[in-house]
């Protein structure tokens, strides 16, 4: 199982990175004129959200998932207190993207608030998509990652949605970890149920959704952050590709919007699924983080 959950944090920020080049531009056929296939890394291009990022970085979603990599192989065992810690001085130092989940919390935790009540009311999926290390953390013990999950997401993420997004991710990398495959795992998600009716039932239509053309169903739920939108659209990817890593996260850029968080969870729980074997070797050696992120796994219990 280890090699697989170190294969399902590695695919997770890949996916972050390759997203990197082509992030935030909902236009897909100027994506595509301009960018082309985006099969390998890429730096931004001019205009981008990212313009101090270079080829092999992450988006500020890897950057926080990365940061809480650092922070278990640190502290052993997560600590709300050292993540919030090591975010904070990322937030007031990083001359990358801020978005407005991070503006809103860095102003929660000025006004003296502690980071079990900082999380800003936002919905975004960039919040849940960072979990994939506490999943390799914790990949024996289910109820200790849900908690860790729901604490390290609530810290920055805590409108509508978020909390059953959170879990369902959690509970769908934590089944494929231990034989299920993804769309097992999606099931049985699904049928641990999902408070929040509207996510719900996106969920539900994206399971429906996997025969059809990925650039039309993703702009049916909508390119844009939000859990209630870019959440289905992931599953999508998975059950539509769900033996080829590599064209699942390809089409989650082409497919534009928030490919970044999409891809997240996407690396995350076809990552889990394939094992170090289905991510292109070339999109892992060009992480110029790669270092750093094998340390840390190698800490990690």
């Amino acid at each position: 199982m280890n090699d697989k959950a170190q294969a399902m944090v590695l695919a997770s920020l890949a996916a972050d990175s390759l997203a990197l080049g082509a992030h935030w531009i909902y236009d897909t056929t100027k994506l595509a004129q301009e960018i082309g296939r985006v099969d390998r890394l890429l730096a931004p291009p001019h205009g981008s959200y990212h313009p101090t990022k270079n080829r092999g970085e992450f988006t500020h979603y890897g950057d926080q998932t990365l940061l809480l990599l650092e922070s278990l192989a640190e502290t052993g065992d997560f600590s709300l207190v050292d993540f919030a810690d090591r975010w904070r001085r990322f937030g007031t130092t990083t001359t990358g993207y801020l978005d407005r989940a991070t503006k809103d919390t860095l102003a929660r935790f000025a006004q003296g608030l502690t980071a079990a009540d900082s999380g800003s009311p936002s919905t975004d999926l960039g919040g849940p998509a960072r979990i994939a290390p506490l999943v390799y953390r914790y990949r024996d013990d289910l109820d200790t990652l849900l908690q860790a999950a729901q604490q390290q997401t609530a810290m920055t993420h805590a409108g509508p949605g978020i909390k059953d997004g959170t879990a369902f991710i959690a509970r769908c990398a934590f089944a494929v970890l231990h034989g299920a495959t993804a769309q097992e795992a999606i099931t049985e998600g699904l049928e641990h149920g999902i408070g929040d009716i509207d996510l719900d039932l996106r969920l539900r239509t994206a399971v429906d959704s996997a025969g059809r053309d990925s650039l039309t169903v993703i702009k049916e739920f909508g390119q844009m952050c939000a859990v209630n939108a870019a959440l289905p659209a992931a599953v999508h990817l998975i059950l539509r590709y769900e033996t080829n890593l590599r064209e699942a996260l390809i089409e989650n850029v082409m497919a534009g919007g928030d490919s970044a968080a999409r891809g997240l969870v996407v690396g995350m729980i076809l990552g889990a699924a394939g094992g170090p074997s289905a991510i292109p070797t070339d999109w892992i050696e060009d992480l110029i983080a790669l270092p750093q992120i094998r340390l840390c796994l190698s800490r990690i219990p």
